[in-house]
């Protein structure tokens, strides 16, 4: 099976073009060591085989333990309803490295205004090798959740590259929406 893999990025702050604010919605930074992290990043992936669902617990604790890696928490009405993580890079670069929600929020109007404000979170990182964030990026593929694209571009996000071939991942039968 083929999948393409799109990568996207700001490079201004002013790029962002936000939703319409969801007044439930909260994006809360957490503690690497949250016990939430590996369990809600696993619900995200498991419908679209996420490479979150199939890492050993060796590999999730290198993970958790890169001190250039923040986490957040998004959550509908105090319920935990997705994440975020981030990775700083050199040069100023900011990769968003996990978005998502659970399945039981897709669909319901969270993730335009969750995105927003995981975009700002993005952009106030402290930056690694530079003055200031200059670059937000991210990437999403052609079997992730088939709203992510457009959410991405609606937010301001623009595709600066695309590679197409064979996935590395499980055959899934995405959910239904």
């Amino acid at each position: 099976m083929d999948e393409t893999t799109t990568y996207l990025e700001m490079t201004a702050p002013s790029d962002l073009r936000p939703s319409r604010p969801v007044p439930a919605v909260t994006v809360e930074p957490t503690e690497p060591g949250s016990p939430l992290i590996v369990p809600v990043q696993v619900r995200i992936g498991e419908p679209y085989a996420w490479p979150s669902v199939f890492r050993t617990a060796q590999e999730w604790a290198e993970r958790l333990a890169d001190p250039l890696r923040q986490y957040w928490l998004i959550r509908y009405d105090s319920e935990l309803a997705g994440a975020l993580d981030v990775l700083r890079r050199p040069e100023g670069e900011v990769e968003i490295t996990t978005f998502g929600l659970v399945p039981e929020y897709v669909g319901r109007g969270v993730g335009g205004y969750a995105l927003t404000v995981a975009v700002r979170e993005a952009w106030n990182v402290e930056p690694l090798g530079a003055d200031t964030v200059r670059r937000v990026w991210l990437h999403t593929s052609s079997l992730d959740h088939p709203n992510a694209l457009g959410n991405y571009q609606r937010r301001g996000f623009r595709a600066y590259r695309r590679v197409t071939g064979p996935s590395a991942r499980p055959p899934v039968t995405p959910p239904a929406h």
